[in-house]
């Protein structure tokens, strides 16, 4: 009898492992192509929904671009949380919902198209590299998203490269921004625009 009793007690604790194995095998995974409906529980604003683009990646606010293909949507969720952490003033709840590309377009009203303006910080900041922003993030938004400046930043002569006009080379004063004498300096970004800090001399 107590053969038999464990015997069934095997059975069942394996019933739970295996429904949970299959389920996890089963869930979808994000290809090129798709489109994901992406929402933020703390802030509406990041509700939206953007393309997977040809590379598998997609770019989201705050975030970047993120690889996602042979991603499942709940990681891609957990991912996006993390980024967005540093951000709002709790850990966010991110729900996103995978729409393959052989699905049918949904409603007009019910697709909110990705905007983002795609820059690059470079040098002397907290967490250098691409940045995709809002349209209308100024420069000192973007510098904070990047997690300000090091304290070895040339922060009178940083530039701002504009991809749209080469050559064109806008010299920004931090320092003086932060003073409050130059706030009308803090420039718009625009799609391409580069940042570049430059690592502060001897007697700067």
């Amino acid at each position: 009898m107590t053969i038999l009793l464990r015997l069934m007690l095997a059975a069942l604790l394996a019933v739970p492992l295996a429904f949970g194995q299959g389920a996890q095998a089963q869930e979808y995974r994000i290809q090129a192509g798709d489109r994901l409906m992406i929402e933020v529980l703390e802030d509406a604003t990041l509700n939206r929904t953007v393309p997977v683009l040809p590379g598998g990646t997609i770019n989201f606010p705050y975030a970047g671009s993120l690889q996602v293909a042979g991603q499942s949507p709940s990681s891609v969720g957990d991912r996006i949380s993390q980024a967005l952490s540093g951000v709002l003033a709790s850990p966010p709840t991110v729900f996103v919902t995978a729409m393959p590309l052989d699905l049918p377009e949904p409603p007009a009203a019910a697709v909110e198209e990705e905007v983002v303006v795609n820059i690059y910080i470079m040098g002397e900041a907290g967490a250098p590299g691409p940045k995709a922003v809002l349209p209308g993030t100024t420069f000192l938004q973007a510098l904070s998203q990047a997690g300000g400046l090091t304290p070895f930043a040339a922060t009178k002569r940083i530039q701002l490269r504009r991809a749209g006009t080469p050559g064109q080379v806008i010299t920004v004063n931090y320092a003086a921004i932060m003073r409050g004498a130059g706030m009308n300096l803090d420039p718009v970004l625009v799609e391409g625009d580069v940042i570049i800090i430059p690592e502060r001399g001897l007697f700067e």
